[in-house]
């Protein structure tokens, strides 16, 4: 008996020296998708987005549809699709790129290469004070700044009042929420 308490006892002391074993909860699939998405993280920058960043859907994290958005200014411009290898947080929001030069330049400067209103599109938040989906291919560099636009037709009314526009969205954009998600 003395040998059975004393070897409940051992047992009890060392489960209590040893960290836990967090485990995701059956069916919580953010635990999973955050499990998942972290092993493949370099790179967390923290911070709090400001007002609200595009999503193919509410809820989940990838930003600008999992495009490297250095890409978008090195090279011939045109823009190519991140990888999983290199994904950085930012603001809570993943952002991937296509080698670990562009992602250490990211994270140099993140400021300076997300998309200008979370990836929205920027002639309906300067236009019509909306949340339109930024489209990744659609897009144009004003002063150093990164702007997507929902098409090509949109782009060219954006490109009718560029200043204006701007002026308008940088106004019309932090008025929105950080949750906030355009409606289909």
């Amino acid at each position: 008996m003395k040998n059975s308490i004393f070897a409940i006892a051992l047992l009890a002391t060392a489960a209590a020296c040893s960290p836990a074993a967090e485990a995701p909860v059956e069916g919580d699939a953010a635990a999973a998708t955050e499990t998942t998405s972290s092993a493949n993280v370099i790179a967390d920058l923290g911070g709090e987005n400001t007002g609200p960043v595009y999503t193919a859907s509410k809820g989940d994290t990838l930003a600008v549809s999992g495009y490297d958005t250095v890409s978008y200014f090195e090279g011939d411009g045109v823009p190519v699709e991140g990888s999983e290898e290199f994904t950085v947080l930012y603001e809570g929001f993943e952002y991937r790129f296509a080698s670990e030069e562009n992602a250490q330049k990211f994270i140099a400067e993140p400021a300076k290469y997300a998309p200008a209103y979370g990836g929205y599109c920027a002639w309906a938040i300067g236009a019509n004070d909306a949340l339109a989906p930024g489209n990744a291919n659609v897009y144009e560099i004003v002063d150093g700044k990164l702007y997507l636009n929902f098409s090509e037709d949109v782009q060219q009314n954006w490109r009718k009042d560029i200043p204006g526009f701007i002026e308008s969205a940088d106004t019309n954009y932090p008025t929105h929420s950080p949750d906030e998600h355009f409606q289909d």
